[in-house]
């Protein structure tokens, strides 16, 4: 699974100045690749990003149980080389269901 130029760049763009609030990622099955789906405005809040969360589908961030098994292990078969390209992740969280991504988990991984 490739990696889109454009997610290395917002990913950086997050990292150095602070652009983004936060960035999800879909993989674009047609294309084979990493794309960004949706960037966080710096105003933006958790709330604002887990309402960009689909309920029903994988994305990098959350894998929900009733997303389709398929769905499941084409985000988990490509996380790895995912994370290579984005140098500097220094926490990372796999959550399979809402409650197990609220702020205060987020937190407690982040410290």
């Amino acid at each position: 699974m490739a990696v889109d130029d454009e997610c290395k760049l917002k990913f950086l763009e997050l990292k150095a100045k602070r652009t983004y609030r936060f960035i999800v990622f879909k993989i674009e099955e047609k294309q084979k690749q990493v794309i960004v789906e949706k960037l966080g405005e710096p105003g933006q809040s958790y709330d604002d990003f887990t309402a960009s969360l689909p309920a029903d589908e994988c994305r990098y961030a959350v894998s929900p149980d009733t997303s389709r098994v398929r769905n499941k292990m084409i985000y988990a078969s490509s996380k790895d080389r995912f994370k290579r390209e984005l140098d500097g992740i220094q926490v990372e969280l796999q959550a399979t269901d809402a409650s197990e991504m609220g702020l205060d988990v987020i937190k407690s991984r982040a410290s």
